[in-house]
């Protein structure tokens, strides 16, 4: 069974970016690369910040989805109680 991550990073302009992933080690390489997604392309280099496991990429999605609802405050709300790793 695969694992699915959905992820809050903080850029170095001290914006979060939220995602989704099953290689949590990989995709923080991309991101800090320039390669990963868009946004954080010109704001490297980033740092995980949170991670929750899901065991489908659905469930991880539609938890990332919430997390983009989520105002700044709130993300960093969460930040601050912890992730489920």
């Amino acid at each position: 069974m695969e694992i699915w991550f959905t992820y809050i990073i903080e850029c170095s302009d001290k914006t979060l970016y939220v995602g989704t992933t099953n290689n949590i080690e990989k995709r923080m390489a991309k991101h800090n690369a320039g390669k990963g997604a868009k946004y954080t392309r010109g704001r490297t280099p980033v740092k995980i910040r949170y991670t929750c496991s899901f065991e489908s990429r659905a469930e991880a999605c539609r938890f990332e989805y919430t997390l983009k609802q989520y105002s700044k405050k709130e993300k960093i709300e969460l930040i601050q109680k912890g992730s489920n790793k």
